[in-house]
């Protein structure tokens, strides 16, 4: 379970405690919503997490799921 984890700190990296700065997280948001990205406060980026929730917590077990099988054939 440390799969989703590690890629959320590595998807944040530099902005750990203010992740909407995140130019990864920014690119992500803006792909997915439409929004532009360098126009996204906080607020948009925690209100798409928001919305889009249950969609974001499939991709974390999605990652969770592809790094236990990547490690499986190790």
């Amino acid at each position: 379970m440390l799969a989703p984890i590690r890629f959320l700190w590595n998807a944040t990296r530099g902005h750990r405690f203010a992740p909407w700065r995140s130019d990864y997280m920014r690119w992500r948001v803006e792909t997915y919503s439409g929004m532009k990205a360098e126009t996204l406060t906080a607020r948009d980026v925690l209100g798409f997490l928001w919305t889009s929730r249950w969609e974001f917590l499939s991709y974390l077990g999605w990652i969770h799921r592809l790094d236990r099988e990547v490690h499986k054939r190790v």
